[in-house]
């Protein structure tokens, strides 16, 4: 689960890091409100669940009331990779004299939080790794100690020469590492932590993003999800019980299992074609679930053809078979329908989908390079 940038400050100001003052605003007059309030020159920031917002036109400098009121309004509304800008960050700007990145995230090779700092900050860390990866450092942390005050000195004397802003970063860190395990993150970013001329050191910028499964134990961290700023189909699925990304193919995929439903994008691209989802409908024999699936794979105009490939363990191939047949009788398929089904019930599941015109093959590569093929415009 992503946090607004508004929301990610609000939980690291809880924890001590140097953050300056910003509200959120809804409205023109609201921003305009908020930087007469400050008395200073803001950045009004569109807040969106959306990377590359000040490439987008999203972020904006303001000198004056007016010109957040102008810039607001221009912010507003505006779409970023598909999403509508409803709020926006209204915070004091910060006279900027230099900018590092700081990061956590959750190394699964290691199965430790590990800190990525370079005093590279303010673009993407991404492009720092592949074209400077000499100014990244990396730290694993042992969870049973947390970071300690040492690590993080040793972290701030990689990003600061002197002796008080490698301090003060190393604070920073620490408290950043706090709320990072408090909120149950598998990321947790300042880019860019700033020091302005008069050497103070402040996180300008916050991004969190939260593991799913820690939302059950964390209640507040989960009553922050905003579903008007993700994809309303991921949305819908969650809604439904299923697990569903997007993707921006032509092959929708209907699999039972996450481990099958990689296999079966990978097995797409090998022979040619491009995914349009990760969508697993997990272990329940529950025909809803198909029903509720390809509901939502339809709703993609990108879809060109739809590939069913169930491993029945738990998952009665049967249900799965009325599932699809109870779906298309409700509402007929615009574009071509492959069916893989192997497991229990698999006989039975074979003759729902004959007596009701539909085919299925018990092999998945033969499945795949038909779908696939169909996409392409095939046969």
């Amino acid at each position: 689960m992503n946090l607004h940038e508004y929301q990610a400050k609000d939980i690291l100001k809880g924890f001590g890091v140097p953050i300056p003052p910003g509200e959120v605003a809804t409205t023109p007059e609201q921003a305009k409100a908020l930087a007469e309030k400050y008395g200073t020159a803001v950045m009004v920031k569109a807040q969106v669940h959306a990377g590359g917002r000040g490439k987008a036109g999203g972020v904006k400098f303001c000198k004056t009331p007016a010109d957040a009121f102008e810039k607001a309004t221009a912010i507003l509304g505006m779409q970023i990779k598909g999403l509508t800008v409803e709020k926006v960050l209204v915070t004091v700007a910060a006279d900027i004299g230099s900018e590092a990145y700081v990061g956590i995230i959750v190394d699964r090779a290691r199965k430790k939080p590990v800190f990525m700092v370079s005093a590279a900050g303010g673009i993407d860390i991404e492009q720092v790794a592949a074209e400077t990866p000499e100014k990244i450092k990396y730290h694993p942390v042992d969870v049973r100690y947390g970071l300690q005050t040492y690590e993080a000195m040793q972290l701030g004397f990689f990003l600061y020469q002197d002796v008080k802003l490698a301090r003060a970063a190393a604070k920073i860190m620490q408290q950043l590492y706090a709320a990072f395990m408090a909120s149950g993150c598998s990321l947790a970013e300042i880019n860019p932590l700033v020091v302005t001329p008069t050497g103070e050191v402040l996180a300008v910028d916050g991004k969190m993003v939260i593991d799913d499964n820690e939302l059950d134990r964390k209640p507040a961290v989960a009553a922050l999800r905003d579903e008007s700023s993700e994809e309303p189909s991921e949305v819908d699925a969650r809604n439904n019980n299923l697990t569903f990304i997007k993707l921006d193919g032509d092959v929708g995929c209907v699999v039972n299992g996450a481990g099958l439903a990689m296999a079966t994008m990978d097995l797409v691209k090998y022979y040619g074609g491009e995914p349009a989802n990760f969508l697993d409908i997990g272990g329940s024999s529950n025909p809803e679930k198909v029903v509720n699936a390809l509901r939502i794979i339809t709703a993609d105009t990108n879809v060109k053809a739809i590939l069913f490939n169930i491993f029945g363990g738990i998952t009665r191939t049967d249900d799965v078979a009325n599932g699809i047949v109870t779906a298309t009788k409700a509402n007929p398929l615009k574009v071509p329908l492959v069916i893989r089904l192997t497991g229990t019930n698999e006989e039975i599941a074979m003759k729902i989908l004959t007596e009701n015109g539909f085919s299925a093959s018990s092999d998945m590569d033969e499945a795949v390079q038909k779908a696939v093929a169909l996409a392409k415009g095939g046969k």
